[in-house]
C-alpha cells in the first residue's frame, strides 16, 4: 500500500498535519508515516515516547489503514525526501507558521526546500486554518504558462475524494489579447476535461491588477475556498533550486492550505 508521509516536529501547524492527514489517507486507502527529523546530539527515547502516546491517542480515527513513525537524522528537507522515496509516499504534508513563526520549529523552515526537493506533490497546512469545515472549495489558478493545466489531475483527484467543487481561474496578466486567449483556451480545455472527469467545477476569468498572488489569494476569500493548488515552478541557482516567487509568495501569503504540484509529479497522487 502507498503511503502518505506527514513531517512532524511537535509544533501546531504540524498537529494539524496529522489531522489532515488522517482524513486523507483514510479516503486514499494510503499507510500513513510520521517523520521526525532529529538533531545529531537529541535523545530520542522523550521523542518516541511522545509520538506513541500521540499516534495512539487517533488510532481510532483510522480507517482500515495503518500509522507509523520514523526518526531519522539529518538536514530536515533531504530526510523527509528521502524518507518519501522509502515508503513510496504519493504526498508530503507538512506544517507550516508563515513568515511570523519560521523561527519556532523546523517545519516552517524547511518548507520551501521541502517543495523543491521533493518528487511528491506537497501539501502545506498552516496552523491558523480552519479545520471545522472538509475540503468543500477548491481553487485551481490558470495562467499562460506551458504547464499550468498540468496541476488539474492531481486538484481533480482531491475533488473526488473530498465531493468538493473545482473552482477554475483563468489569470488575465496582460491586456494582449493573443495572452488572454491563451488563458481562455487553457480554461476551456480544462472545462471540457472536468466535465468528461465528472467533477464538480465552476470557471472564472478574472485580470490582474498588479500581482498574481494577491488576486488568487482573494478570489479565494471571495468563495470561502479551502485549498489552492498551484504549480512550483522553479528557479535554478548556483548552490540550490529555489521556488519561484509566485509558490514562494503564496506559501508565505495564504492561510489555507496550499498543494504544490511540480509537472513531472502529476502522475503521483492523480494514480
Amino acid at each position: 500500500m502507498s503511503t502518505v508521509l506527514v513531517g512532524f516536529d511537535f509544533s501546531t501547524g504540524s498537529a494539524y498535519a496529522v489531522d489532515l492527514a488522517i482524513d486523507i489517507a483514510n479516503r486514499m486507502q494510503m499507510d500513513l508515516m510520521l517523520v521526525y527529523v532529529k538533531t545529531k546530539d537529541e535523545d530520542e527515547t522523550p521523542i518516541r515516547a511522545e509520538i506513541e502516546r500521540r499516534n495512539a491517542g487517533v488510532a481510532h480515527l483510522l480507517n482500515g489503514i495503518k500509522m507509523d513513525y520514523v526518526i531519522r537524522e539529518g538536514k530536515v528537507s533531504q530526510e523527509l525526501c528521502a524518507q518519501a522515496k522509502d515508503c513510496d509516499a504519493q504526498l508530503i504534508i507538512v506544517g507550516t507558521h508563515g513568515m511570523s513563526g519560521f523561527e519556532k520549529n523546523w517545519i516552517g523552515r524547511n518548507t520551501y526546500r521541502t517543495i523543491a526537493e521533493s518528487d511528491v506533490p506537497v501539501l502545506t497546512i498552516r496552523e491558523d486554518f480552519n479545520f471545522k469545515k472538509s475540503l468543500e472549495r477548491i481553487v485551481v489558478p490558470i495562467d499562460n504558462s506551458s504547464d499550468t493545466r498540468q496541476k488539474v489531475p492531481v486538484a481533480a483527484k482531491f475533488a473526488k475524494l473530498f465531493d468538493s467543487e473545482l473552482h477554475i481561474l483563468g489569470l488575465y496578466t496582460s491586456d494582449n489579447t493573443s495572452i488572454r486567449g491563451i488563458v481562455d483556451g487553457y480554461v476551456h480545455m480544462v472545462d471540457t476535461y472536468l466535465e468528461k472527469a465528472e467533477v464538480k467545477h465552476v470557471c472564472t476569468c478574472v485580470n490582474v491588477p498588479k500581482n498574481l498572488t494577491v488576486t488568487t489569494l482573494e478570489y479565494a476569500d471571495s468563495v470561502d475556498a479551502d485549498m489552492i493548488v498551484i504549480m512550483t515552478e522553479q528557479e535554478s541557482s548556483l548552490t540550490s533550486f529555489l521556488l519561484g516567487n509566485y509558490a514562494q509568495q503564496m506559501l508565505t501569503l495564504s492561510h489555507r492550505p496550499v498543494l504544490s504540484v511540480r509537472p513531472e509529479q502529476v502522475n503521483s497522487v492523480s494514480k
